[in-house]
């Protein structure tokens, strides 16, 4: 039986809807895009000019949410390999738009390099229990107004796996359709086999900028999906409780759906979302706190009930180092997630409120993710029943280590970690060198380095990805880019 985690009842999550509704109707969302706008009073919103704040009815809400898709599948570069974003299934990825890198043996980090991108990318296209990847690192030797679309082109490069990246300009979104455009071949295959999820995020309370909103529409008239980011902060800019801010989520969530039904109806999002419990006591943003999965959780069941698919970010650590902190937020995060059914879970990698990113952590991760979807498994009988001969056999040999039942659901009953994970006896560990956790992240980190080869891209496609990088680099002054994949 797959197991699931639940924190509301139904009772609850329709309450939270409710009222979710009431504030959209009565308080209204701030909208500082007058296309959405007007798109939104076309529709029967009531829109005050003044203020920039249209009032949504039941009506348009309900008819988003008709609209809206239960499910959609994200495809892989080469399009060989779909990955279904419906019911419980999970898929995690790695944290996004990290500012600093930590490098192994190191106390600070550092502002990254084009360099970092590549290699993040080449080890994330290697880990198995990780589906997708995502713009993870912004490097600082570029310009910053393509710091998007480049890390979009070096994922494109270097890696096959989906991608979760984001604009954060409107003008950044179109040559990054068009990178998209280069591999699938044309807008119309990259519609049918979608190969990135654009990041869309309100901002709290109740409110979407002219470049977050322009963003939504413009993913969905190209089929490109969105996950709503919506992040309320308890205390802070959403109520204190962990109801008032789920409150807060589905309003907003709610109006980004309307959105993109509005400017295409059909058009493929997940209901998603970075909340986060504010300490007062520091003014930070704990995304390890337990009332921040919380929020995650609870808002992975209201999209559920609602009928769509759904997002969260966990699965990482407000430590600076990869220490016993790390390890214990990142695992509570991936394991409730997991449980829980969240679709797309954005988090691996990531430390120090989303700022930072370590790759000897992305392996760590990728270990607890593997972890955290086997116990998402449940337990289900393979061939136990009757018992009785299991243990006479048992008896008989005095083990069942090389039985047939044992060598035949061995692999698919138990998950094996790999070597950053520490299971030998004291005296093996010893003999191999008495290796810490960050020594055996690091080395898997190289092993990986050496061992990736880079994705089977048509010569002509690549061609493609760098004139249109190139094109866009010069746009802003710069005459060649740090990384053509050559």
């Amino acid at each position: 039986m797959r197991p699931v985690l639940r924190f509301l009842g139904d009772d609850l999550v329709a309450r939270i809807v409710a009222e979710a509704r009431a504030v959209l109707r009565e308080v209204g969302v701030e909208i500082h895009n007058p296309g959405v706008l007007a798109l939104l009073a076309d529709h029967g919103a009531h829109v005050e000019a003044a203020t920039r704040r249209a009032f949504l009815p039941d009506a348009l809400i309900d008819a988003a949410l008709r609209t809206a898709p239960h499910a959609f599948s994200l495809w892989d570069a080469p399009g060989r390999t779909a990955h279904e974003l419906a019911g419980y299934n999970v898929h995690f990825t790695p944290g996004s738009a990290a500012i600093r890198v930590l490098d192994h043996g190191a106390s600070a980090s550092r502002a990254p390099l084009t360099s970092d991108v590549v290699a993040y990318t080449k080890v994330v296209a290697q880990l198995g229990n990780i589906a997708f990847q995502s713009t993870a690192i912004v490097p600082g030797d570029v310009h910053r107004n393509i710091a998007d679309s480049y890390r979009l082109f070096l994922a494109l490069l270097h890696g096959e796996k989906p991608v979760v990246t984001g604009a954060f300009t409107v003008d950044a979104f179109a040559v990054m359709r068009d990178l998209q455009i280069a591999v699938r071949g044309s807008a119309e295959a990259l519609r049918a086999k979608p190969l990135t999820i654009f990041s869309c995020c309100p901002t709290a309370p109740l409110k979407w900028s002219d470049v977050t909103s322009q963003n939504v529409v413009d993913c969905a008239r190209a089929g490109i999906p969105v996950e709503y980011v919506s992040m309320p902060l308890t205390g802070f800019v959403s109520p204190v409780t962990v109801v008032g801010a789920l409150v807060e989520h589905t309003a907003e969530t709610l109006s980004g759906v309307v959105i993109s039904q509005l400017a295409c109806p059909g058009a493929p999002a997940l209901w998603g979302g970075s909340p986060a419990s504010f300490d007062i006591r520091y003014e930070t943003t704990p995304m390890g706190a337990t009332e921040t999965m919380l929020i995650d959780c609870g808002a992975n069941e209201i999209g559920k009930s609602l009928g769509l698919p759904t997002q969260a970010y966990m699965g990482l650590s407000d430590a600076k180092l990869l220490d016993a902190q790390a390890g214990l937020e990142t695992a509570s995060g991936a394991l409730l997630a997991a449980l829980s059914g969240i679709n797309s879970v954005s988090g691996p990698g990531m430390l120090d409120f989303e700022s930072s990113f370590s790759l000897e952590k992305l392996v760590l991760d990728n270990e607890i993710c593997g972890l955290a979807l086997r116990a998402a498994r449940g337990i289900e009988p393979r061939e136990d029943f009757p018992a009785v001969p299991r243990f006479q056999e048992l008896l008989r040999e005095k083990h069942l280590l090389i039985a047939d039942h044992t060598r035949k659901h061995l692999k698919a009953e138990h998950y094996f970690p790999g070597p950053t994970i520490d299971r030998a006896n004291r005296s093996r560990w010893a003999a191999e060198g008495s290796r810490t956790l960050g020594e055996r992240a690091h080395a898997e980190v190289e092993r990986l380095l050496a061992a990736w080869r880079p994705p089977a891209l048509a010569g002509e496609v690549r061609a493609e990805l760098v004139r249109l990088m190139r094109a866009e680099a010069q746009r802003f002054g710069m005459d060649a880019l740090p990384d053509e994949g050559r």
